[in-house]
Order: structure tokens, then sequence, then C-alpha cells
């Protein structure tokens, strides 16, 4: 059953991305040449979603309700928030400073739940790398875009 709860969380927080889509808006705006590809966002975040389901599944059932799992809750909130944000508002400075609290939450998990779950941690290792990038990005496109 927790599971389940698991992963019903998990697609709510990506309904966010399919909700507000870049559209044609952000294709007008400038990019940092090393942008990601457009295919790449649909598969990586996939392959993201099911690690961080099961990165807090696994913190549940091993730990319950803890630092971790605050971190992991507060992480979701976060992370769908920053579509609505970004491309929802159009406001590339409120999504620059939740991609920041979004990569600490991140990062406190990490910390957090190795002594509880190693595994947990580990699972979260390619996603911090992610919305590291993801973190440049959001900078670089507000940097080359001041007036968008």
């Amino acid at each position: 059953m927790a599971a389940a709860v698991f992963l019903v969380i998990v697609l709510a927080a990506a309904s966010s991305g399919a909700m507000f889509k870049p559209g044609e808006w952000y294709e007008t705006l400038r990019k940092p040449s090393w942008t990601p590809p457009k295919w790449a966002f649909p598969v990586v975040w996939t392959i993201l979603y099911v690690m961080i389901g099961y990165a807090g599944w696994l913190v549940w059932t091993n730990g319950g309700w803890s630092l971790p799992m605050a971190l992991w809750a507060l992480q979701m909130v976060t992370n769908a928030l920053w579509s609505y944000f970004f491309f929802g508002m159009r406001r590339m400075d409120i999504a620059l400073f939740d991609v920041a609290v979004l990569w600490l939450s991140v990062a406190l998990f990490i910390v957090t739940a190795w002594s509880l779950v190693p595994l947990a941690s580990l699972l979260f290792v390619p996603y911090l790398a992610w919305v590291t990038a993801a973190a440049a990005l959001n900078y670089s496109v507000r940097r080359l875009n001041p007036d968008a």
C-alpha cells in the first residue's frame, strides 16, 4: 500500500511538468549551447521519478516519518512547483530560487538518508546531478533573457 502512495505522489509531481510545458515562449528564449536536447527531458525525468519514488518508499519503510522523509517531501513540493514558476508564471527568478531549495533538499536527503538506507541516498545522486544542471540552465536562460 505504501508503494502505491509513493507512486501517486511522484505522478502528481510529474504532472506539473505535463501541465506547464515549455511551449512557444520557451522556444523563443535564448539558451546556452549546452542545453540538453528536448528528448532528454522526458527520458531523464522518467528514470529519475522512478528512483525518487523508490528512494522515498525505502526511507518510509525503514524509518517512517523522519528528517530524510521530511526532506523527501520538501523536494517533491519544490520539484512540482518549478514548472509552474518557470513555464506557468514565466518567472525565471522565482524558479531559480525554487531550484536552489530543491537542490538543497536533495543534497540534505542524500546526507540524512545515508545512515538509514544507503541505497536511498545513492538513488538520489543522479537526481542531484540533474538538478545541478537544471539550476545552471535556469540561471543561464535567465541571464541570457533579462527582459523575458
